[in-house]
């Protein structure tokens, strides 16, 4: 944000009206602000932010009152939320950016409002990109959720108008923010039951991170906009016919996938946009009373198959077992006349609000008299937050794993239902009972039959967890558990069994120090880690116990009590982050590939393998330099998000005489000789050399991965066009390493 400069008196009356057309627009936003006390509190909210961000202004240069009051109406309107979350949406930067306090907060609004406050506040002093690792923000910020879920709530819906209005912002600053947007907050949003803002996050996180597929997906999408609108109208006919004889008040409508969502489906499925069938869902809402819910779904249900035949195995049925979410919703997907396939969604208006907006916005503070899956789902985040020794990164992972799992529903002996990701095991179930289960168990009986620890368990099955008190934890567990819980669990007793056995081992270490007549100091154990390449001394007390560390090298060091004469032990020497920087910079603001950079250690990062042509940023490293990542490398959003402040700009000089490998997967008929005619045109017509070629051939078909030497991505696309019109070519992609 910065600072008003001189703006003409006529501009800022009329700045002043839009203001207040946003500020009634907002009041409208919330049929449930009924109450005249409800209205006061937000316009006294109102003014106190006005007045406290009026010499503000964003980088796009608008007023920066304008933040709040979206944030606010996000919360009100998109959210459903009421006049305490308003309040705070309003207030969010007051304390952080301003010279409002919280003490001023807590005066005129209460302690309620303060502790949100406060919370907003932490949590925005977290993400300074320049100090510390973004998983370990992401640690801190469910930490306040204990407090009050609002904080997230207001939070998430900042993150999201930020998204909405990052036009203006430097590239750099748009992609790191996008990352992280993609990393956190899209799965944060998810789990509490936000859809319709996860979806939104997603698009203008692939917009920023990957504009070129963004803009070719939304093309595509403007394109069949007519012909998918008709064939929509044509396809709900015949439902519509009897539904408008059925009920009085129901809506149909076409629902097109998020661009996200079809970016996803087409790498996971390795397919061409053409190829995504389920593009758009047909969705029916009923308006029923709660009671007859459940029944009039399965009504409509009946009548959808009537005219179309459905895909047994396509059937899901959220409304007898909602998902942990609260998401609630009956899916069938049915075969049209033309042959294609149609996913069709049915709910109750409820049930579709819920969707929307999110089990949480009805959560607590409408006083829902249910036990909240919210509340479940928190209590399993504080399991993992009180873990103190789990490793940041790990914690973030394991966390992050079961966001977007599909679930299924096991029984307990006595028939209580728990909801588990799919493909969890019966150790993740024993892990999920409680932690001394999952510790002790041996083995389980899954209906009534006995099973290993590593069986993946299915819908349905009733499991009874078996234990021994003689039982330990093994590191082995860790190759066959799902769940984070469980994960983070087992990594946690295996460090302390390992603190147990490093006791030990120290001892051991100590009397070896004392029969060679060295000092048993702090440093002198560090340089013998180091000379060992072991990472830490407790790695060094551990295999000591365990008998894995070769004594007789101490015998070699007589001086390591005197640093500067024991050579031997002297740790490599390493250049931090900030040294390397400094080093490529010297006076330029990005780094150009292959120009003056000849004593500067970089590599191209073997993940991606870019090449001359390709987008990419470079990201250093502790011990190999600069490494150079394509944009749109597998690993970008995680290095983008959680390490921002060791990227740096880079682009390609041209370096027509250097070679840089890239691979390419084609897939086609299997023709005779069609093999030799690519090999032909890669080698002698284009007279590229080739690093490896594998092919694979069944059922006619062929499948191969070749990697070749290219100078930039025109020289590459050059020859893929090349491939393409071989006769019997169907596909030719490029792919990141040889798999």
């Amino acid at each position: 944000m910065e600072k008003k400069s001189h703006i003409p008196t006529n501009k800022l009356s009329e700045e002043n009206q839009l203001i207040k057309q946003a500020y009634h627009q907002l009041i409208k936003s919330n049929k449930f602000l009924n109450k005249k006390a409800d209205i006061l509190v937000i316009k006294k909210a109102f003014d106190l932010a006005v007045d406290a961000h009026r010499d503000m202004r964003r980088k796009s240069g608008e007023a920066y009152i304008f933040h709040p009051i979206a944030v606010a109406k996000i919360v009100s309107e998109e959210i459903g939320l009421g006049t305490t979350s308003i309040v705070c949406a309003l207030l969010h930067d007051t304390v952080e950016d301003t010279e409002v306090t919280l003490v001023d907060i807590k005066n005129l609004f209460g302690l309620k409002i303060a502790q949100i406050i406060d919370g907003l506040t932490k949590i925005s002093n977290l993400f300074d990109q320049s100090s510390t690792l973004q998983a370990e923000n992401f640690r801190k910020m469910l930490l306040t959720i204990s407090d009050d879920i609002r904080v997230i709530i207001v939070k998430i819906a900042d993150r999201l108008h930020n998204m909405r209005t990052m036009g203006s912002m430097p590239k750099e600053k748009q992609r790191s923010k996008a990352s992280e947007t993609l990393y956190m907050f899209a799965p944060l949003a998810h789990r509490l039951g936000l859809y319709q803002i996860k979806s939104e996050m997603e698009d203008l996180g692939l917009k920023y991170t990957e504009p070129s597929v963004y803009q070719n997906i939304e093309l595509k999408l403007e394109k069949t906009k007519e012909v998918r609108e008709r064939f929509i109208s044509q396809f709900i006919l015949p439902i519509d016919r009897v539904l408008n004889k059925t009920y009085d008040h129901y809506d149909i409508k076409g629902r097109t996938k998020s661009i996200y969502s079809i970016w996803n489906k087409m790498k996971s499925k390795n397919i061409e946009f053409e190829e995504v069938y389920d593009v758009f869902a047909i969705r029916i809402i009923l308006d029923v009373p709660i009671e007859h819910e459940k029944a009039e779904c399965w009504k409509v249900y009946s009548i959808i198959t009537d005219f179309y035949k459905p895909n047994p195995e396509r059937l899901r049925d959220w409304i007898t077992t909602p998902k942990s979410t609260g998401y609630e919703s009956l899916h069938t997907t049915v075969m049209s006349p033309s042959g294609r396939w149609v996913e069709v969604q049915i709910r109750s208006a409820r049930m579709d609000n819920v969707a929307e907006k999110g089990y949480a916005a009805h959560w607590k503070y409408k006083k829902v008299n249910s036990e909240s899956s919210i509340d479940e789902w928190i209590n399993k985040v504080r399991d993992l937050l009180d873990n103190p020794t789990a490793d940041t990164l790990d914690f973030i992972d394991d966390f992050k794993l079961n966001l977007f799992s599909k679930e299924i529903y096991i029984f307990t002996p006595k028939g209580e239902l728990k909801n588990l990701p799919i493909k969890s095991t019966a150790l993740d179930f024993a892990f999920d009972i409680h932690t001394q289960i999952g510790e002790k168990c041996i083995g389980a009986k899954v209906n009534s039959k006995l099973v290993p620890l590593s069986y993946v368990l299915k819908s349905g099955d009733q499991v009874e967890i078996i234990t021994s008190k003689k039982q330990k934890v093994k590191e082995g567990w860790l190759n066959f558990v799902t769940t984070g819980k469980a994960k983070s669990k087992i990594k946690s007793l295996l460090k302390d069994e390992k603190r147990e056995i490093a006791k030990e081992g120290k001892e051991i270490l100590k009397r070896k120090y004392k029969s060679n007549n060295i000092p048993f100091s702090e440093k002198n154990i560090s340089l013998f880690c180091n000379h060992l390449k072991l990472e830490t001394n407790q790695e060094l007390f551990y295999r000591s116990a365990q008998g894995r560390i070769d004594f007789s090298l101490l015998k070699n060091f007589k001086d390591i009590q005197h640093p500067e004469k024991a050579t031997a032990l002297q740790p490599e020497e390493e250049q931090n982050p900030q040294s390397l920087i400094n080093a490529y910079r010297n006076g330029k603001s990005e780094l150009v590939i292959g120009e003056g950079i000849e004593n500067l250690k970089y590599k191209i990062a073997s993940c991606c393998n870019p090449i001359p042509g390709d987008e990419v940023f470079g990201f250093v490293t502790i011990h190999q330099g600069i490494k150079i990542h394509r944009v749109s490398c597998p690993n970008a959003i995680q290095l983008l998000s959680n390490y921002a402040y060791r990227i740096v700009k880079a682009r390609w000089t041209t370096q027509d005489h250097i070679a840089f490998m890239a691979g390419l997967k084609i897939t086609g008929i299997d023709n005779v000789g069609i093999i030799n005619k690519l090999t032909q045109i890669i080698s002698n017509d284009r007279n590229v050399n080739m690093q490896s070629l594998s092919f694979e051939s069944k059922d006619g078909m062929f499948e191969g991965n070749i990697m070749v030497y290219v100078h930039d991505t025109m020289h590459l696309n050059s020859l893929i066009n090349d491939v393409k019109i071989v006769e019997g070519v169907i596909m030719v992609e490029r792919i990141e390493k040889e798999s």
